[in-house]
């Protein structure tokens, strides 16, 4: 696939979206970025439509060769009515104009029985709701590909970065907006943890677009991502980052989320993939380097201060 072609992100206004459209427009892609208010930031071609409308998907999609499905309900709610409808959207407008769909995928979908390192074809039994949702999504973008519409998926780890929304490491691990007075750790001691900084996600999102052509109809890649070895390298850059090494580093309060989990549905789903947090969950990313030659790979200390500073976290200059 080369440069210059016309793609249509769904959820520009998003972390991975809107990093992804913005390397794909610097890489001379036209942008079309569907919208359903007023137009955003940055300079995309907006286009008025609600992705459960296959209509207007449709039309957003017309003459594109790429849509980029990164986008999700607000704050968790309504996953079970909206995400399957959303995707069923983007895979009619993809079939009808002939555009490969590209989706950013997660750990959610791989239940207990596939860890501590699923490869991209692991079977997928996940445990809870959310998890059962990505694997659909999975399972229907195969069968779209099968007949006829390619499929391109990325899996990595918990995502952070500076645009990033909603992620562990800004509602979990700092408040954004405010100086840091502590971080907080989700992680059970000694365990390790897989993170993903968005911006590198994005670049690999966008090298695979450019191969697609050799890649096939169906084609699933896994990032290694920044391996937190113990669980504790991840607080300890915020720590440098902010130049306080005595930074208090703080426990996740599971038991009270899991209280105020059946009133607040972040908490519901922040409890739910808590198994994540209880053991070591790790990607290889060997099908990744031999189609790529490399992972783009930005070092964690710059990746947390460039987060840090986008949050609104760290101290002006």
């Amino acid at each position: 696939m080369t440069n210059g072609g016309t793609a249509l992100v769904l959820g520009a206004t998003g972390g991975v979206g809107g990093e992804v459209a913005r390397r794909l427009q610097a890489r001379g892609w036209r942008v079309r970025a569907l919208h359903r208010g007023a137009a955003g930031p940055e300079r995309f071609d907006w286009v008025r439509g609600d992705a459960l409308r296959a209509s207007e998907v449709a039309a957003a999609a017309e003459g594109a060769s790429l849509i980029v499905h990164a986008v999700n309900p607000p704050g968790y709610r309504r996953w079970a009515e909206l995400v399957l409808p959303m995707l069923d959207s983007t895979i009619a407008a993809a079939r009808a104009s002939g555009a490969r769909i590209l989706l950013p995928g997660t750990l959610y979908n791989y239940g207990p029985d596939a860890l501590p390192e699923p490869g991209e074809d692991a079977p997928q039994h996940p445990l809870t709701r959310k998890g059962r949702i990505r694997a659909e999504m999975e399972r229907r973008l195969e069968a779209a590909a099968a007949a006829g519409t390619p499929v391109l998926i990325l899996r990595a780890g918990d995502y952070f970065g500076p645009r990033a929304g909603n992620n562990w490491f800004a509602q979990a691990l700092v408040k954004p907006g405010r100086p840091l007075r502590s971080v907080t750790n989700p992680g059970a001691p000694g365990v390790g943890h897989l993170w993903a900084y968005l911006p590198d996600v994005a670049e690999t999102m966008v090298r695979l677009v450019e191969r697609a052509p050799a890649l096939p109809a169906f084609a699933r890649f896994h990032m290694a991502g920044h391996w937190d070895a113990d669980g504790t390298e991840m607080a300890a850059a915020i720590r440098r980052a902010s130049g306080r090494p005595e930074l208090p580093v703080r426990a996740l309060p599971w038991r009270l989320i899991a209280l105020a989990a059946p009133l607040v549905p972040l908490f519901r789903e922040l409890s739910e993939v808590r198994y994540l947090w209880r053991q070591p969950v790790r990607l290889g990313n060997a099908r990744l380097l031999a189609a790529l030659g490399s992972e783009p790979h930005t070092p964690l200390d710059e990746a947390v201060r460039a987060t840090l500073a986008g949050l609104g976290c760290l101290p002006a200059g």
